[in-house]
């Protein structure tokens, strides 16, 4: 029986925006209190008394660069919510404004 080639998947259509809420108070849990501050700089740029939650915006976007050897990069960047705003929130894809 003869395999099937695999057809090469576009890099192109992978452009996308989504939204997540990811909670910081899971990951940092059992951490000492010296050590939390780094390892939540590592997921965000924060103070020492982190804050449980946060709701960041990740955008797969194209890479201009015609050296690069990858298509695609990622831009993280923190969506204000207020306070006690978290539930009900689920992973949700966002309309972005092509330029």
């Amino acid at each position: 029986m003869p395999r099937k080639e695999k057809s090469k998947s576009s890099a192109i259509g992978e452009v996308v925006t989504r939204e997540y809420t990811i909670n910081l108070h899971k990951r940092l849990h059992g951490i000492g209190f010296k050590y939390r501050a780094p390892r939540a700089v590592k997921v965000y740029l924060l103070s020492i008394h982190l804050m449980y939650r946060m709701r960041i915006r990740l955008a797969r976007l194209r890479n201009e660069d015609e050296d690069s050897v990858h298509k695609l990069y990622t831009l993280v960047t923190h969506v204000v919510v207020p306070k006690n705003g978290f539930k009900g929130l689920q992973t949700e894809n966002v309309e972005t404004s092509s330029e």
